[in-house]
């Protein structure tokens, strides 16, 4: 058997063939294996989550995700990750993570595992044609030509080229007869031609963030604004990109409005400022108002509000009202992402209509398996891609070991 990418799906399905008895050879583009499992969750790897939910996955074929899941839980991953010597822990809102909140720690148990299994590494190892020709696959590689009964195709997707993203395996799937479904950058940052955000670039807070398009309510989603001199990120807008990217690329007109205060309904803050207001104060109201905002913020809430106080003692309810409304009402135009460099995951792929959910055989080509990222799969932030990239590469590995 040979796997062509050495990411989480790959990886996982080596261990698991090559310990059911199976020859197994993993070829890598890249130097070295597993380089997104290096830098994710800033170093710590969040590798599962402890609340695996169907919801948190999209496809257009959301059935195929609650086959593959089926079974495989996070106790189920929690189980493979100790059977190759790694404790895990759960940090915030179900995030796992390994006990010693090292990626690298991770990458290398299971290339220890893999190698333990007897699989060969083929690292700077470049697939450039894929053919089958009887029962056998043929590989034209940059280490020359290989061939093999069954092929498990988990080469990701173009998000993070910085890191060997690329669409090669789409490129292959496609000639081989099965469908693409678009691919769209997803968990990515926005950015906007509005001028005010550059003013506001390094500010980061706990907001929220609804998205538009066309003039409609899309969704919303709570956490951290990071405001940019291209626009925004966040984790917040990370859980938006994906609406906004596939809106974006339909040519809708998108925008953001954002809450500064989410923790204050606008009574509430209307209140809380209101009580603060001195009479006859001559302290400016851009100082006064740093009292609550941070001080880009406030400026720019001055700004955009229309208020026409510029000192404390002057403000009245109406007025206080316009600055209300903007802090929780503040509108930023989205016209781009930025794009699968800055991308995470990526939507769409390799039609899982095209792909048996138990096996992750091809319907199309006997012996043929994808796992992982390059099929129409992604998921939220908080380890859901890699819980599927897991399960997805377990369950190629188990089913292509079988006679």
């Amino acid at each position: 058997m040979i796997i062509v990418g050495a990411g989480a799906a790959g990886l996982c399905a080596a261990i698991t063939a090559a310990r059911a008895g199976q020859a197994v050879t993993l070829l890598e583009q890249n130097g070295r294996v597993g380089r997104k499992i290096l830098v994710s969750g800033n170093g710590k790897c969040n590798l599962s989550n402890s609340h695996i939910a169907f919801h948190r996955f999209h496809s257009q074929n959301p059935r195929f995700i609650e086959k593959v899941l089926a079974g495989y839980d996070f106790k189920a991953i929690e189980h493979f990750f100790a059977s190759i010597g790694l404790v895990l822990t759960e940090g915030k809102e179900g995030k796992c993570f390994p006990l010693s909140m090292q990626a690298s720690t991770v990458a290398e148990l299971l290339v220890y595992a893999v190698r333990e299994a007897g699989v060969e590494i083929v690292c700077d190892c470049k697939v450039n044609r894929i053919a089958k020709v009887a029962d056998l696959f043929r590989l034209e590689t940059s280490q020359g030509v290989k061939e093999c009964r069954k092929l498990l195709i988990a080469s990701g997707s173009p998000a993070a080229p910085r890191l060997g993203g690329n669409d090669s395996g789409y490129a292959f799937a496609l000639k081989m007869g099965h469908t693409l479904l678009p691919r769209h950058p997803a968990l990515v940052q926005l950015t906007s031609p509005d001028k005010w955000v550059e003013g506001c670039a390094g500010v980061k807070i706990a907001g929220l963030a609804k998205l538009y398009a066309n003039g409609d309510y899309i969704a919303e989603k709570k956490g951290d604004l990071l405001f940019t001199n291209y626009g925004i990120s966040g984790l917040a807008i990370l859980d938006l990109s994906r609406e906004a990217s596939i809106r974006l690329a339909q040519f809708d007109s998108c925008e953001l409005h954002l809450d500064l205060m989410p923790k204050y309904h606008k009574e509430q803050l209307a209140k809380l400022l209101l009580e603060r207001i001195v009479p006859q104060s001559n302290k400016p109201v851009v100082l006064w108002l740093q009292g609550v905002l941070h001080q880009k913020l406030a400026r720019m809430v001055l700004s955009q509000s229309a208020c026409k106080s510029r000192v404390e003692g002057a403000l009245n309810r109406k007025e206080v009202n316009r600055l209300v409304h903007t802090i929780k009402n503040l509108k930023l135009t989205i016209d781009g992402t930025r794009g699968f460099e800055g991308a995470e995951v990526s939507t769409g792929g390799v039609s899982t209509a095209e792909v048996n959910p138990e096996t992750m055989e091809s319907k199309v080509v006997s012996g043929l398996y994808f796992a992982g990222e390059i099929l129409d799969v992604d998921g939220d932030r908080g380890g859901f891609n890699f819980h599927f990239a897991w399960v997805s590469g377990i369950r190629a590995g188990i089913s292509s070991s079988r006679i």
